[in-house]
């Protein structure tokens, strides 16, 4: 068989915030319903999302997720900024809901995650792609991505991304390691005292 179409089913507490978040990163809607169940589907260009109300849901506890493979994920995650900046005047980086920005992991996928209002997970993964050569500050911006983007513990990425700055080597480009410290800061120091325990790598 060809053209098979899998879609996730997210859950969330209220559809008609999950439906005002996807609309402001470019969605729109292609079904909705309340009766029996609160329903609603989601589309832009080939990526679908479908959500359905739970009811006792809570997004800080939500282990749901999903994976969208894109040729490039630098214009998506654009789209996505641009979003968030008209509505709420910048890019969310902290609670929920929040979006991380474009890393490498795994020497092969350059990926970002968006955590919606329902706490779920939907990660955006570039297709993959050869390796290139990395320095020993890539391999730990690396690390540290896989620490606070898929597992939602910052503190031990900002502890290796922090010890990989005071060994980084004088020639190398430290610019984009210390945003990511930055931003790792901002998000550990905007969350709640309560946050959930790491999430496992997808």
């Amino acid at each position: 068989m060809a053209n098979e179409l899998t879609i996730p089913l997210l859950p969330c507490v209220d559809i008609d915030e999950m439906t005002a978040f996807y609309e402001m990163l470019g969605f729109s809607i292609t079904y909705r319903q309340m009766k029996p169940n609160p329903y609603v589907a989601m589309k832009r260009e080939d990526i679908n999302l479908h959500f359905y109300g739970l009811e006792g849901h809570v997004p800080e506890n939500s282990h749901s997720t999903c994976v969208v493979v894109v040729e490039d994920t630098g214009p998506l995650y654009e789209a996505f900024a641009a979003g968030m900046r008209a509505v709420h005047g910048k890019v969310l980086i902290s609670g929920i809901p929040r979006m991380t920005r474009p890393r490498v992991r795994n020497d092969r996928y350059t990926g970002f995650a968006v955590v919606d209002p329902g706490g779920n997970w939907v990660r955006i993964n570039k297709a993959a792609q050869e390796p290139e050569p990395r320095t020993k500050l890539a391999k730990a911006m690396e690390d540290a991505a896989r620490q606070a983007d898929a597992r939602g513990n910052e503190r031990q990425a900002l502890k290796i991304l922090e010890g990989a700055l005071k060994r980084a080597d004088a020639s190398e480009d430290v610019t984009e390691a210390e945003a990511y410290r930055d931003e790792l800061i901002e998000r550990i120091t905007s969350s709640s005292p309560t946050e959930p325990e790491p999430r496992p790598t997808a």
